[in-house]
């Protein structure tokens, strides 16, 4: 877990999801530029740097896919096409850009762009306030992968979103839960060198194998 700014970003709960969005983000910009963290599984940098243009239409509705540009990717390797799923959509409806043209997130004065150290500092704010830690602006994008690899999306699929350079690096994101482990290990109980007979004796060891004839006996009495 990341503390001051050290070790890997925190994977998030549903219920840390909710209580930022709910109660740590205060503008709908902020909480539209970390969905798209979110539920693009996009790097920080990638959401600060999209135009409008990527995200809405000439009519200001929503896209049905979020372009990534080449040159904001890291490595610009390749453009990314990513489908806007409902959650994203509303969040994205209740933003209102203040030009149909340039920076979806400009920065301060409508300067350029929003920068990612003064996204980091907004979601600092928000998680001191709701007590969270470990988080960072990488929580989103390392959430976002482990939620599609739990549920048994190919890797391969996952790097098509994601956009990393090869599956090796794609994997480093990706978190283990305890509990993950204990089933894997669990696992190898087929491949037990005793009877199955043995086995259950053996988990009720502690019961005598002799029937309690003192609780009979009253029984029938």
């Amino acid at each position: 877990m990341k503390i001051n700014r050290h070790g890997r970003a925190k994977v998030l709960t549903q219920e840390e999801i909710q209580l930022l969005f709910n109660s740590g983000l205060q503008s709908d910009r902020d909480r539209a530029l970390f969905g798209v963290c979110l539920y693009t599984a996009c790097r920080i940098d990638e959401a600060c740097t999209l135009n409008t243009a990527d995200v809405y239409t000439a009519r200001m509705r929503v896209r049905d896919e979020i372009i990534f540009r080449r040159h904001n990717t890291k490595g610009k390797l390749a453009a990314r096409a990513i489908p806007v799923i409902d959650e994203l959509r509303s969040l994205l409806f209740q933003y209102k850009p203040t030009t149909r043209t340039g920076f979806l997130f400009p920065g301060r004065h409508d300067r350029g762009h929003i920068k990612s150290d003064s996204a980091a500092r907004i979601l600092r704010e928000a998680c001191y306030n709701l007590c969270l830690e470990g988080v960072s602006t990488h929580s989103f994008r390392r959430t976002a992968l482990t939620q599609m690899s739990n549920a048994g999306i190919p890797l391969r699929v996952i790097q098509e979103i994601s956009g990393h350079r090869n599956l090796e690096e794609l994997q480093k994101y990706l978190e283990v839960r305890p509990d993950q482990v204990r089933g894997a290990v669990s696992a190898l109980s087929m491949l037990s060198h005793v009877g199955n007979s043995y086995v259950v004796k053996s988990l009720y060891s502690d019961v005598s194998s002799t029937p309690d004839t003192g609780t009979l006996e009253s029984n029938t009495i």
